[in-house]
C-alpha cells in the first residue's frame, strides 16, 4: 500500500447496484410524501409570500425539473472523477477550495441529519395521529413511535449499506406504483374535465410572477436527488452508474412532479379556493369519497396514508444513509473529528458517524417532549413545529452547497472538454438555487425565519473550523480507487 493510502478509514466492500444507487437518491428525495405535502407550496395556497404557480404549478414544477437537470449534469461530471463518500462536499472543495469545502460539508451534513429527526418526530406524530382517526385506537403516543422508527433506522444503518439500499428500494417502488396508479384513475374519472390550462403561463392568477415563484418553491421538492453520489465508494463502477442514478432520478421526479401537480390542480376542479380548503392534506381530500368531492373511499385513503408512511420511512432511510456517509468521510478527511470515521469490522458500515446520527435522533425525541416552546406554532403539535423548522433548515443547507457547487464548477472543469455544457448548467443552477435561497427569506414569519439564518451560522462555524482542525487531503485525492478517471 502506498504511504499516501495509510491510514485512512474504509467503509465496506464495493457490493451496490445501479437499481440500489437510484433508490438512494429516489427514496431520500421521498416523491410520494413531496407530493403528499409539499405541493399546496408550489402551489402558493400555503407559503409564506401567497404566491406561487396557482393553477398553472404544473408549469412551474416542469421549469424547476430542468434547473434540477442543469445541477444533476453538475453532479454527474464530478461524478465521473470523484468517487468518495464525501460527494458533495468533495466536490466544492475542488472547486473552491479545502476552506469553503470543509464548511460546505458541515452545511450539507449538518442540514441532512436536522432534516431526518425532523422528520422522524413526524413520522411518530403520523402513526398516532392517523391510527387514532382511521381506527379509534391509540397503541402508543408519538414519542413511542418515533423511538421504534430510531431503533430501525440505527439497526439498518449497522448492518450494512445493502440492507438500507434494498429496504428504500422496496419501499420507494411501492409507494410509487400505487400513487401512480391513483393519479391515472383520478384523470380517467375526469374524463372531458382534463385540460391543458395547467400547461398555460395565462392561467396564473400572478402571471409569470407567480410562476416563478412557484419554480422557488418546486425546486425543493426535488432536494435530495443527487444523493446517490454518497454511495460511490460502496459501487463497483462509480463512474458509469452514479451519473445514470443521478440523472435517472432527476427524470423520475420530474414526471412523478409534473403529474402530481396536474392531478391536486385538475382534482380540485382548477379552483384555487377548494384546494386551499385542502391544503394540509390535498392528497388525501383525493383520496376520500365521491360525496366528500374525493375519487375514492375508505379503503383507498387508507391506502394512501399507508403508502405515504412507506415513503416517509424511505427518506428517513435515505436521509440517515447519506449523513452517515458524509460524516464518515468528513471525520477521515479530519475536517471534524476522526472518531466519527470509526467503521464497523463486521459489516463495514461508518459505526461512528451512525452512532452520532442516532444519538441526535434521540437528543432530538427528548427535546420533542421536555422543551416544548422550542420553535413551536401556534395550534400545531409540537413535533411538527419541529419537523418544520428542520425541514426548512434542511432544505434551505442543501440548496446552498448547491449553489457553492455550481459556483465551483466553472473553476473545476475550465479547461474541460465538457465546459460549455458545464458553464450553461452552472449559470441555469445559480439562476435556481439563488431564487429558492430568496424564497426561503421572502416573507417567511417567525420561528420558520430562524432556520435559514441557523443554516447560514453553520457554514461559518464550519468555515471557522479550518483554522483550529488539523485536516489532512481528502482521502479521494490520496485513495487511487476513489479518484479513477480524473482525467480532464
Amino acid at each position: 500500500m502506498p504511504d499516501s493510502e495509510r491510514g485512512y478509514e474504509r467503509l465496506g466492500a464495493k457490493v451496490l447496484s445501479l437499481p440500489d444507487v437510484i433508490a438512494q437518491s429516489v427514496g431520500f428525495m421521498g416523491p410520494v410524501f413531496s407530493s403528499a405535502f409539499v405541493i399546496p407550496l408550489v402551489v402558493g395556497v400555503i407559503s409564506a409570500s401567497g404566491k406561487g404557480g396557482g393553477v398553472a404549478s404544473p408549469l412551474s414544477v416542469i421549469i424547476a425539473g430542468i434547473g434540477v437537470f442543469a445541477l444533476g449534469w453538475i453532479v454527474s461530471s464530478y461524478a465521473k472523477e470523484v468517487h468518495a463518500a464525501g460527494s458533495l462536499y468533495d466536490y466544492v472543495t475542488r472547486g473552491l477550495g479545502k476552506r469553503v469545502g470543509t464548511a460546505a460539508g458541515w452545511l450539507y451534513y449538518g442540514g441532512v441529519t436536522v432534516l431526518l429527526v425532523g422528520l422522524l418526530l413526524l413520522i411518530g406524530g403520523y402513526l398516532q395521529s392517523t391510527i387514532l382517526a382511521e381506527f379509534k385506537v391509540n397503541p402508543l403516543p408519538s414519542w413511542a413511535w418515533t423511538a421504534l422508527i430510531i431503533v430501525l433506522i440505527a439497526a439498518i444503518l449497522y448492518f450494512g449499506v445493502r440492507l438500507s439500499t434494498r429496504t428504500q428500494l422496496a419501499l420507494a417502488m411501492v409507494s410509487i406504483i400505487v400513487l401512480t396508479i391513483f393519479f391515472l384513475t383520478v384523470i380517467a374519472k375526469l374524463g372531458s374535465a382534463n385540460s391543458a390550462r395547467p400547461f398555460e403561463p395565462s392561467s396564473s392568477s400572478d402571471g409569470w410572477s407567480g410562476i416563478f415563484f412557484g419554480v422557488l418553491y418546486g425546486v425543493l421538492l426535488f432536494v435530495g436527488f443527487e444523493t446517490a453520489a454518497n454511495l460511490a465508494e460502496e459501487t463497483p463502477n462509480p463512474r458509469r452508474e452514479i451519473p445514470i442514478a443521478v440523472m435517472t432520478t432527476a427524470g423520475i421526479a420530474t414526471v412523478i412532479y409534473v403529474l402530481a401537480t396536474y392531478v391536486e390542480v385538475a382534482g380540485f376542479h382548477y379552483s384555487l379556493k377548494t384546494l386551499t380548503a385542502a391544503a394540509s392534506a390535498p392528497l388525501f381530500a383525493l383520496g376520500g369519497p365521491a360525496n366528500a368531492g374525493g375519487y375514492g373511499g375508505t379503503w383507498i385513503d387508507r391506502l394512501l396514508e399507508l403508502v405515504v408512511l412507506f415513503d416517509m420511512l424511505a427518506v428517513a432511510i435515505g436521509c440517515a444513509v447519506s449523513a452517515s456517509r458524509g460524516i464518515f468521510a468528513m471525520a477521515r478527511d479530519r475536517r471534524i473529528p476522526g472518531v466519527l470515521a470509526v467503521t464497523s469490522k463486521k459489516h463495514g458500515s461508518p459505526a461512528g458517524a451512525g452512532a452520532f446520527v442516532i444519538g441526535v435522533a434521540i437528543v432530538t425525541l427528548l427535546v420533542n417532549q421536555f422543551w416544548t416552546s422550542l420553535f413551536a406554532l401556534p395550534a400545531t403539535p409540537h413535533y411538527f413545529a419541529l419537523f418544520a423548522w428542520g425541514s426548512t433548515f434542511g432544505g434551505f443547507a442543501l440548496v446552498v452547497v448547491y449553489l457553492l457547487m455550481c459556483i465551483g464548477s466553472l473553476r473545476s472543469f475550465a479547461a474541460s472538454q465538457r465546459r460549455v455544457s458545464i458553464i450553461v448548467s452552472a449559470v441555469i443552477g445559480i439562476l435556481i438555487t439563488g431564487g429558492a435561497i430568496f424564497g426561503s427569506f421572502y416573507k417567511v414569519t417567525s420561528p420558520t425565519i430562524e432556520a435559514p439564518w441557523y443554516a447560514l451560522a453553520l457554514l461559518v462555524i464550519g468555515f471557522a473550523s479550518t483554522f483550529v482542525l488539523r485536516a489532512r487531503d481528502s482521502a479521494s485525492t490520496q485513495l487511487a480507487d476513489l479518484s479513477a478517471g480524473a482525467a480532464r
